[in-house]
């Protein structure tokens, strides 16, 4: 066994080699592996949750081929969206059935930016043939925007009906991570407080839903397409589901946009953190360009 010392060495050598490529790694250990063997062990039941950088090109075919390999495996593979709020599932139903023309849904859930053209080929990814679903997974904008402007104290009975049952906050960690981020940003602690309130929401909202559907749909698999920041580390969404689906098989996906950076730089994205641990299960480095809709 290696001591101390030489294995942080070579944690760093290691990192450092594989910062010179794209593809897909190990998060733990860095270690590159394909994509096939990132999806083996997903299996009816579980959730695949894959962190982006919204709007960039090369995330929306990566997500989309990750979604592929696991029908690939012979799974029944349902798609939750964070774009989507989980009060507007009625006309997203309505959208992938055909009843509503695409102009018009995302005219009625008043669809903002990036362009739809980012996320068409993932929400239209389940057949419903067999029986998967397209997942509306967040709040409504309007209840998050009110608890980042007032906080939580400040909703009303029916705002408060609108949360998951037994909300909570999100794990210490997860807050430090969060303010760090935000740093100057914050104009008081008190505006720290109700940002981390609102994150909270979105995270267990969004954890809700999909322990909701996992609950009728057993025997598929879902997939959460979400903003980076919510996956990484664990802290975020696959912490709430942890705590919603006690047991639960997540799996991580981290796509990381390798163009711009050093090599000194994409090393401290993606090695393990001494604090939140590794970044995700699985990264997956690419340059990414936006789509420039």
């Amino acid at each position: 066994m290696k001591s101390g010392a030489l294995f942080i060495v070579w944690l760093l050598l290691s990192a450092c080699a594989h910062a010179q490529s794209n593809g897909i790694f190990r998060g733990n250990d860095l270690q590159p592996t394909t994509l096939e063997a990132a999806v083996d062990s997903v299996s009816p039941g579980s959730i695949v949750v894959i962190g982006e950088n919204h709007g960039l090109q090369v995330h929306q075919t990566q997500q989309v081929s990750i979604m592929q390999a696991l029908r690939n495996k012979g799974l029944t593979v349902s798609v939750g969206m964070e774009f989507f709020t989980y009060t507007q599932q009625d006309l997203l139903n309505q959208y992938r059935s055909g009843q509503l023309s695409e102009a018009d849904f995302l005219k009625n859930i008043q669809w903002g930016s990036p362009s739809y053209d980012f996320y068409r080929s993932q929400a239209l990814f389940p057949r419903l043939e067999e029986g998967a679903a397209t997942v509306a997974l967040n709040a409504p904008r309007s209840l998050t925007g009110k608890v980042s402007k007032q906080g939580l104290a400040a909703l009303t009975d029916q705002e408060k009906a609108l949360l998951p049952p037994q909300f909570s906050l999100g794990n210490d960690l997860y807050k430090k991570r969060f303010l760090d981020y935000m740093g100057a940003h914050l104009p008081s602690v008190e505006a720290g407080e109700r940002y981390f309130a609102a994150q909270s929401i979105w995270d267990d909202t969004m954890a809700w839903q999909a322990a909701e559907f996992m609950k009728t749909h057993p025997e598929q698999v879902l997939v959460i397409v979400v903003g980076e920041f919510h996956v990484k580390y664990g802290g975020g969404l696959p912490d709430r589901i942890h705590a919603r689906i006690p047991g639960a098989s997540v799996l991580t996906f981290s796509q990381v946009d390798s163009s711009g950076l050093t090599d000194q730089e994409l090393n401290e994205e993606i090695q393990p953190s001494q604090i939140y641990g590794s970044r995700s299960h699985y990264l997956w480095v690419a340059p990414a360009q936006g789509l420039g809709l």
